[in-house]
């Protein structure tokens, strides 16, 4: 299957579809000419260029009032990459740094690049042979745009630098030679059309919000499954509820628990209480937030993969080479923090009620064990929970309000998106860890219902908890927890979901 890079807008369920369908790229027609289009007025604006073009004719940053002699313009782009090529730390996972190198072909192919058509068609190669650069978490400003991590990513380009080759990490002039490939020889302004650009903290934001998504529907999933365990009360999801107070998210979530619940023996037996605890009765209005706010990041990421981003900007239909912005990743950034804020809510009220289904109440035994004392049960599990929520509290410290200059001061204020959005990376596996060992605790409780009650839940909780029960066991005595939890998190990913 191939997906045409083209001007239609890429929504972020394609790029899901493209990722997770092994779909190949290629350049459309109508993208192709865009891009010739605009190489070839750059080409003719060169030859008679009145003024300095920042980038193009002058040195970078601080350095652009320095201009630069015809014959050295190749090798200053060259220069450029090698420079900037100075990410350390973490290394960026394999399926981010792909959807780095998607996002930058969609961004190139509007035309305002000045890119040679043969640089962006190695990149599609490298995709499509899944080539994975070498990319590294630390070392982006997010302003001028992600400029080290995108070196890394186009170094290969050049056969420098680091690639993963089936499996195996290689030189880029291995992957040349292996290939039988020639290195780019990049032309004026192209090596800043690769290195600005936000698709470093775009990747992130992208992944990150697919993985969300994913997350939030589990929350509702594994949350019903909770209440039910916990013989909870069905009244604060009434529509009426929701209806008075119409946030979208909060009304979707009722709406998903009725939905989920319908059936349920336990939800419709008698209550003793009145009242649920707030993790459980207040699930429609927390669970709804991120819901909304995961439908807001959404809109402006698709918005930033639909953009040219780096900089100067080159409008041939207009006879202008414009020095401008369009690389300063703030609306990515706070986005991202935003993100992290809904993501972590999740994981926070998740632990809450792992902690309730522990708390020896609703007749469940203390720990969720049948021998408390000489058994802990899942007493830690919680404390695992709680620690890493509490992590993720710290990661949502907003990365977008800092800014620190750089450049000598020609780049005076920065967005820090890119930690932002690997921050945000972090909060998203945080919180699915913290989901799965609540879905580990709430089957536990779920079965003392069962032999409690001889009740059942609703088909789509029996249908997910006997699924469950395939891969993790009930718990009758103490025993090696670890194995379970992992377990528990690679069941969030292989279980599907109705959505």
């Amino acid at each position: 299957m191939i997906h045409y890079i083209s001007a239609e807008r890429l929504t972020i369920a394609r790029v899901e579809e493209i990722l997770t369908k092994d779909y190949k790229l290629a350049l459309s027609d109508d993208a192709k000419a865009r891009i010739n289009k605009c190489r070839e007025y750059l080409d003719k604006k060169m030859e008679d260029a009145g003024r300095p073009i920042y980038g193009v004719t002058t040195g970078f940053g601080s350095l652009c009032n320095i201009s630069v002699e015809k014959e050295g313009l190749s090798q200053l782009q060259k220069n450029l990459m090698m420079s900037h090529a100075c990410g350390t730390g973490q290394r960026v996972p394999s399926e981010i740094a792909r959807l780095m190198i998607l996002l930058k072909v969609q961004s190139l192919s509007y035309g305002h690049s000045g890119v040679q058509l043969v640089t962006v068609e190695r990149l599609i190669e490298m995709f499509n042979n899944n080539i994975i650069p070498v990319v590294y978490e630390q070392g982006s400003l997010g302003a001028s745009g992600d400029l080290s991590p995108l070196a890394h990513m186009c170094l290969p380009l050049l056969g420098l630098g680091h690639v993963e080759i089936d499996g195996e990490v290689v030189e880029g002039s291995v992957m040349m030679e292996k290939m039988g490939w020639e290195p780019i020889t990049l032309c004026s302004k192209e090596g800043l059309a690769l290195l600005n650009g936000t698709q470093f903290m775009s990747a992130y934001g992208v992944y990150s919000l697919i993985n969300a998504e994913r997350l939030s529907r589990w929350a509702d999933h594994i949350g019903a499954m909770s209440l039910d365990a916990f013989d909870g009360r069905m009244e604060p999801f009434e529509h009426n509820v929701h209806a008075i107070r119409p946030h979208n998210g909060q009304i979707e979530t009722a709406r998903n628990f009725r939905e989920i619940l319908a059936g349920s023996e336990i939800a419709k037996q008698s209550k003793q209480h009145v009242q649920d605890p707030y993790s459980f009765r207040c699930i429609p209005q927390v669970h709804g937030a991120s819901k909304d706010t995961i439908a807001y990041v959404a809109s402006v990421l698709e918005t930033e993969i639909n953009s040219a981003t780096d900089n100067p900007t080159v409008f041939p239909d207009t006879d202008e080479v414009i020095s401008a912005g369009n690389f300063h990743g703030q609306p990515i950034a706070v986005a991202m923090d935003f993100l992290a804020i809904a993501v972590a809510e999740l994981g926070n009220i998740s632990e809450r009620r792992t902690y309730k289904l522990i708390s020896g109440a609703r007749n469940l035994p203390n720990f969720l064990v049948a021998n408390p004392g000489l058994n802990s049960g899942f007493m830690i599990p919680q404390y695992t929970a709680a620690s890493i929520v509490s992590q993720s509290k710290g990661l949502c410290w907003p990365a977008s309000c800092d800014s620190i200059p750089s450049s000598q001061g020609q780049e005076d204020h920065v967005s820090m998106g890119s930690n932002a959005a690997t921050k945000l990376w972090k909060v998203v596996l945080n919180t699915e860890r913290v989901l799965a060992i609540e879905l580990m605790n709430s089957a536990q409780a779920l079965e003392f219902r069962h032999q409690m009650t001889d009740l059942k839940s609703s088909a789509a909780v029996e249908a997910m908890f006997e699924a469950y029960r395939k891969v993790v066991p009930f718990v009758d005595n103490d025993t090696v927890m670890y194995p379970h939890i992992a377990t528990s998190v690679n069941f969030l990913n292989d279980y599907e979901l109705a959505r």
